[in-house]
């Protein structure tokens, strides 16, 4: 084995040959592979050598000696030392092709799916200003308020006042919000000492109703000067229909604690999707990008091509967003979801919608779907919409001996619905589709809706 002769602070030239899987430029030296931030394929580069490990090492970027046809200039600078725009220096449809690359790699690596072609990812409407929510930490910098956003792989707060991805309205929120906080010398938390009050600041705003639903997180049970701050945000917010203050004394990185009050308005806010309204908590989970949730959604619909006489599963379905839409068009869905409270919401909001056909459950959905087993229930279509680690094994199991037609895997992380894929071709499941959808333009994040059809 050759011996490593890299140093740090070394300056190197080198071509970029790929991107990695967190958008990086990997260059290769002598055979030795570097990570790049900001570099791009096809590039030449000079960087230095900021770490240099066994296998591989990082390096700082310091000149584009020949540019990329795929680069254009960034928005920001700070979008990519904080690491919410760690691809804006690649063009958008070439952010598209790296993210249908990410899905096919991990499809081919993981699944072992090396004869299926993975489609074209599916663009954005708009791949700026897009996000309907927002989190932002508050912290005390050079001894004033500020909001903004954590400097990559650091808790050092990088103050922001335009986060480019996020409605500009939200932006706007933040900095009202953060300006009235300030006119009341109200502290912000410090992380070291457990000291301080104001945590996070969480701004949801519905994309087709405008509603604003503002959350103070707060290291401590009650709001200081409360009536008074309390008056002033709602004098100023345009469109504000809920104002909850989060208490969170925990010393770890969660961002909403369990316990909170409503300081005025309404505990929820509302907006729409697919033409269905849904009633929104602070605490649920709603898609960050609704015009491109819609497209994903249309896409999961197709997929399953209901005609009317169909029992749907809809799995891991929090406020049912996706299991009233099935319920248009199928006779049954039978949905489930681990949060009570998210269940709780997704029942009111079959009763709002005037839905009828849909039952809602909470709990694990691998001790749900053996429960509904057992009761006789099987599913001529299986939609499901799992967390980044994918589907529970007894779930996956479960669901191959109820052997429905067709299932339908909306996917946030395309690794692991490449590894319960595969556990499913094995049983006799044909991937049909594999189409990459981009939700997170700017991102190396990327949605993933599979078809699967029953083969034996």
């Amino acid at each position: 084995m050759q011996a490593i002769t890299f140093k740090k602070n070394q300056e190197l030239e080198g071509t970029v040959l790929d991107l990695s899987s967190q958008g990086e430029g990997v260059v290769k030296v002598d055979g030795f592979a570097f990570f790049v931030a900001g570099a791009l394929p096809q590039e030449i580069i000079r960087f230095k050598v900021i770490k240099v490990g066994k296998r591989f090492g990082y390096g700082r970027l310091l000149e584009i000696m020949q540019p990329s046809q795929n680069r254009v200039e960034i928005r920001d600078n700070l979008g990519s030392q904080i690491g919410t725009m760690t691809l804006q220096h690649l063009s958008y449809p070439g952010q598209l092709a790296f993210k249908q690359k990410l899905v096919q790699e991990d499809f081919a690596r993981i699944g072992h799916f090396t004869d299926i072609t993975v489609q074209e990812t599916l663009a954005a409407p708009n791949p700026w200003g897009y996000r309907n929510k927002a989190q932002v930490p508050l912290r005390q910098v050079k001894g004033q308020l500020e909001t903004g956003f954590f400097r990559r792989l650091s808790h050092d707060l990088v103050p922001i006042e335009n986060f480019h991805i996020q409605d500009p309205v939200i932006d706007q929120i933040i900095l009202m919000v953060r300006d009235i906080l300030r006119d009341f010398n109200l502290s912000a938390y410090d992380e070291k000492s457990g000291k301080g009050l104001l945590r996070h600041l969480v701004v949801k705003r519905g994309h087709y109703s405008g509603q604003v639903m503002i959350i103070l997180v707060v290291n401590g049970d009650k709001l200081p000067k409360q009536e008074q701050v309390v008056e002033k945000i709602v004098a100023q917010v345009p469109g504000l229909v809920s104002l909850i203050l989060n208490i969170n004394r925990s010393k770890g990185n969660a961002i909403l604690g369990r316990q909170e009050k409503v300081l005025w308005g309404q505990a929820t806010y509302h907006d729409q999707m697919l033409g269905l309204d849904f009633e929104i908590s602070g605490q649920s989970f709603y898609q960050v990008n609704t015009p491109q949730a819609e497209e994903l959604y249309r896409l999961a619909l197709a997929a399953a091509d209901l005609h009317g006489h169909e029992r749907v599963l809809d799995a891991y379905c929090g406020i049912g967003t996706i299991s009233l839409a099935l319920a248009q068009q199928a006779k049954e869905v039978y949905a489930m979801e681990i949060v009570p409270q998210a269940i709780e919401m997704a029942k009111f909001n079959a009763q709002a919608n005037a839905l009828t056909n849909v039952h809602f459950e909470a709990g694990k959905a691998e001790v749900i779907l053996p429960k509904w087993q057992e009761q006789g229930l099987d599913f001529d279509v299986a939609v499901v919409d799992p967390p980044r680690k994918g589907l529970d094994r007894t779930f996956v199991d479960t669901l191959i001996d109820l052997n429905p037609g067709k299932i339908v895997y909306v996917s946030c992380n395309p690794a692991t619905c490449a590894r319960d894929c595969a556990i499913f071709a094995e049983a006799g499941y044909e991937v049909k589709t594999i189409k990459p959808v981009d939700m997170f333009p700017q991102t190396v994040h990327v949605e993933a809706l599979v078809l699967m059809t029953r083969t034996n």
